[in-house]
C-alpha cells in the first residue's frame, strides 16, 4: 500500500471487533454516567444530589458560567467527541498522516479526561474538611469514569494498532 493510501483500520484489522464493541460500551457507560448521579453534598437539614447535567445547569442557575462551561466542555462535550473521533478513526478511510494527527490529538486531550472525577475528588475533600457539611460520591461518577478509562484505553489500543499498520506495509 502506497503511504498516502486511504483505508480505516477497520479495513486494515476486520476481526478487531472488540476495538468497537469498547467503544459501544464506553458510549453507554457515559450516557448513564451523566444522568445518575455523582454527587451528594448535605449540608445541616439540606441534601443535594446532582448528576453531571443537573450540575452543570446549578452551576449555570447561580451564575457560575466560567465553571459551568469548563465541565459542560470537559465533562459534555470533549468526550461525547472523542468517542465520535474514535469510530470516525476505526471506520472513516483516512491516510495515515491524517490517523496520526487525529490520535495524538486525542492522546494529548486525554489528559484532561477525567477533571470531572477531580472535580468531584477535591469538592468532597473540601466539604470533609468542614464540620456541619458532607459529601458523597455517588454511582454515576463511576459510570463516568469507567467510560473515560475505556476510551483512553480505546485511544491507545487505535494509536497501537496504527503504528503496527505502518509497519507492515
Amino acid at each position: 500500500m502506497k503511504s498516502g493510501a486511504m483505508n480505516s483500520l477497520h479495513d486494515l484489522y476486520p476481526k478487531r471487533t472488540d476495538v468497537v464493541v469498547l467503544i459501544i460500551v464506553s458510549t453507554i457507560l457515559l450516557a448513564i454516567g451523566y444522568y445518575l448521579p455523582v454527587l451528594t453534598v448535605r449540608k445541616l437539614w439540606e441534601t443535594h444530589t446532582f448528576s453531571i447535567l443537573s450540575g452543570i445547569v446549578s452551576l449555570w442557575k447561580e451564575k457560575y458560567f466560567f465553571l459551568a462551561g469548563i465541565i459542560f466542555f470537559f465533562s459534555f462535550v470533549f468526550p461525547m467527541v472523542k468517542l465520535l473521533s474514535l469510530f470516525v478513526i476505526w471506520f472513516v478511510r483516512l491516510t495515515d498522516k491524517q490517523r496520526k494527527w487525529m490520535l495524538r490529538c486525542l492522546m494529548l486531550l486525554g489528559k484532561w479526561s477525567m477533571l470531572d472525577v477531580f472535580v468531584v475528588a477535591v469538592t468532597i475533600v473540601s466539604i470533609k474538611l468542614g464540620v456541619l457539611a458532607s459529601a458523597k460520591a455517588e454511582s454515576g461518577i463511576y459510570y463516568f469514569s469507567l467510560s473515560i478509562l475505556l476510551a483512553m484505553f480505546v485511544t491507545t489500543c487505535q494509536n497501537n494498532l496504527a503504528q503496527r499498520s505502518k509497519v507492515e506495509k
